[in-house]
């Protein structure tokens, strides 16, 4: 038997979830659906009906992110449950991902939105007065953005020298498949951010097939779970703009 914290065991079940992951012809069964109530039934009927827990045809936008952020939050639990010890810390310093631009904005003096002061992760930071927050976030579970504080544009750069700490140092044979994977992230920022308005779709395509043929490569290697988790974000954020595109603009036509 394969046990629950090993390379073999977390390689079976992600390729078991790669499996799953909706394909094109799904995803363009969504795409036409115009109203929210039926682009949920729409979804029910797939294998991204997972990501729909907690929301319902009466969801507000705000409900439908904070559902989002905790299915997002979720995943990245199971997925380092399967993985080494060793490997799970730099997995789950993947969770904050989403709200480093929500940082950005409280570090260059931006008010919280309201919404914030409902979620778990970062009422208190919203709650303390702005001079006082650099001091919550150092004192809290991500205190190691808490440097970049004073230099908003560095959270990104921050967060990525934490993640290469918590890795199990040295790497070894899976330096080789985490660089790639790094690369081609890195690439597809650079090529996204200097992109005409329209070309953002063609860019995720291109995108998600890059990682899919990495995916492929990186058998029993923990870049796996890596590789994985840029996956599953990418359909999140497909899934997300579905949702709040119906939600804000009801009835819109979409090409």
């Amino acid at each position: 038997m394969i046990e629950c914290g090993s390379l073999e065991y977390a390689h079976a079940r992600l390729h078991a979830r790669h499996g799953q992951r909706a394909d094109g012809a799904a995803w363009r069964r969504i795409e036409v659906i115009r109203e929210f109530a039926p682009l949920l039934e729409g979804v029910q009927g797939s294998t991204l009906r997972p990501w729909l827990g907690g929301i319902t045809a009466d969801s507000s936008v705000h409900q439908v992110e904070a559902a989002l952020r905790g299915h997002w939050r979720a995943l990245i639990d199971e997925r380092a449950a399967w993985l080494p010890p060793s490997w799970q810390p730099g997995l789950q310093w993947c969770q904050v991902l989403p709200d480093l631009a929500l940082l950005q904005h409280l570090a260059r003096g931006g008010e919280p939105a309201a919404w914030l002061h409902d979620d778990a992760t970062w009422r208190e930071l919203c709650a303390a007065p702005p001079p006082a927050r650099a001091a919550v976030l150092a004192a809290g579970p991500f205190a190691a953005l808490a440097s970049a504080w004073s230099t908003p544009q560095s959270f990104g750069r921050v967060w990525y020298h934490e993640w290469q700490r918590r890795l199990p140092q040295p790497l070894g044979d899976a330096a080789g498949s985490l660089h790639q994977l790094v690369q081609v992230l890195r690439d597809h920022r650079q090529v996204f951010v200097e992109a005409a308005p329209g070309e953002g779709r063609l860019l995720r395509a291109a995108l998600r097939a890059r990682l899919s043929l990495l995916f492929r490569r990186a058998a029993l290697q923990p870049a796996l779970a890596f590789i994985d988790l840029a996956l599953c974000a990418l359909d999140l954020e497909r899934l997300r703009a579905e949702l709040l595109r119906r939600l804000l603009f009801p009835g819109w036509q979409v090409a």
